[in-house]
């Protein structure tokens, strides 16, 4: 699972009887547009703030350019988003953008997308066990993690021979294929210190290696789950005074979560508080870094990420070539997907203002700036 040299290459789209969009809408209603560019769009749950956000920018640039547009949000339920996606298909959806809820699911209803001729885009979540799936677009979720490892080590001094420190280490949701990438990046660097003693995990939750990451994940992401955990492992390991050094989460809900239960053990901001990491610079979030609760998010500009779909949408109605830059990392178990990684970034208290607020992700009002 190391991070491997990523070349820019480029793949042959399916070749689709479908025109380009159209750059106006056809009439007929509020979801009405070129019948050429019909596009189902699903995400996994409008709980969390960036699939709000993810879906209806894709959603705008598509019907802007003309394209019919079915955005369906499936509460975390897998049966209701297979069954989102097969009304898409009976809808006559020939592009399906699929951020699925559990990636190893929905075989069956991608191959009632072939027997369609539809064309699927798995979108930041890899979709296993199908060769019904034709590209995937994400960031490199190996790098995450490796920016959240790095930071840790960073932070501490690791590498200067400093420790030992208390580690409490977080796992992404179980059922989401993105989330043992995360993992792997920064157990990869973590690790070694661990087994070198400089980081010690007091409630003996250290997975033996990558592929133990489940082990410790927290299911459906979700804050109060991981706010739970962490008082479990506040009263059962640190009853004796002990206090925790460093948080690895893998994302900001999660840390949400844990930030609220180590303010109901009594730490507070400032110094002795835990270094937390997240991902995702999830407005809370940025607030809980600006008040020191928080010391770091990865950044995935969800923007670009769209922008990304959007013109691999553009260039399949065109029945052009779609653009890839990794065709050896994402081997969904029937195939290694096409994909293009995007490059995250990591943002900290004193990068806030020019990262995510000059850029016009968010708006200083947001974080109470």
């Amino acid at each position: 699972m190391k991070k491997k040299l990523i070349t820019a290459v480029a793949v042959t789209a399916m070749a689709l009887s479908l025109a380009a969009c159209s750059s106006t809408k056809s009439g007929g209603g509020s979801e009405a547009g070129s019948a050429d560019c019909n596009v189902g769009i699903t995400m996994p749950t409008r709980s969390l703030e960036r699939w709000i956000n993810d879906g209806e920018q894709l959603q705008a640039e598509l019907k802007e350019a003309g394209c019919t547009v079915d955005l369906q949000y499936a509460d975390n339920k897998t049966d209701q988003q297979i069954s989102q996606i097969q009304n898409q298909i009976a809808g006559g959806a020939k592009i399906l953008v699929i951020a699925a809820i559990d990636g190893s699911t929905l075989g069956p209803v991608l191959e009632e997308a072939k027997a369609q001729d539809a064309t699927v885009i798995a979108y930041d979540r890899l979709i296993n066990g199908s060769e019904n799936v034709d590209y995937y677009a994400t960031f490199d979720n190996y790098e995450v993690g490796q920016l959240q490892g790095q930071f840790i080590e960073e932070q501490l001094g690791l590498a200067d021979g400093a420790g030992p420190f208390n580690l409490e280490p977080f796992a992404g949701s179980p059922d989401d294929n993105n989330a043992k990438f995360f993992f792997a990046g920064a157990w990869d660097v973590l690790q070694p210190y661990i087994e070198g003693g400089k980081l010690v995990v007091p409630s003996g939750k250290a997975p033996a290696n990558d592929d133990d990451w489940a082990s410790i994940g927290i299911q459906g992401w979700a804050s109060d789950k991981s706010q739970a955990e962490m008082d479990n492992r506040l009263s059962s390991f640190y009853g004796d005074g002990t206090k925790v050094d460093v948080v690895l989460s893998p994302n900001d809900s999660l840390a949400i979560g844990i930030e609220a239960s180590l303010k109901s053990a009594g730490y507070a901001a400032g110094d002795g508080y835990p270094i937390i990491t997240g991902q995702d610079a999830d407005k809370a979030n940025v607030k809980a870094i600006l008040d020191g609760l928080q010391a770091m998010t990865v950044w995935k500009d969800t923007r670009a990420l769209g922008e990304r779909v959007f013109e691999m949408i553009q260039s399949i109605t065109a029945g052009e070539e779609v653009e890839v830059n990794d065709t050896e990392s994402y081997d969904n178990g029937k195939k290694v997907v096409p994909s293009y990684l995007l490059t995250p970034e990591v943002v900290t208290a004193d990068t806030v203002q020019e990262k995510l607020i000059d850029s016009g992700f968010l708006k200083a009002s947001d974080v109470g700036l």
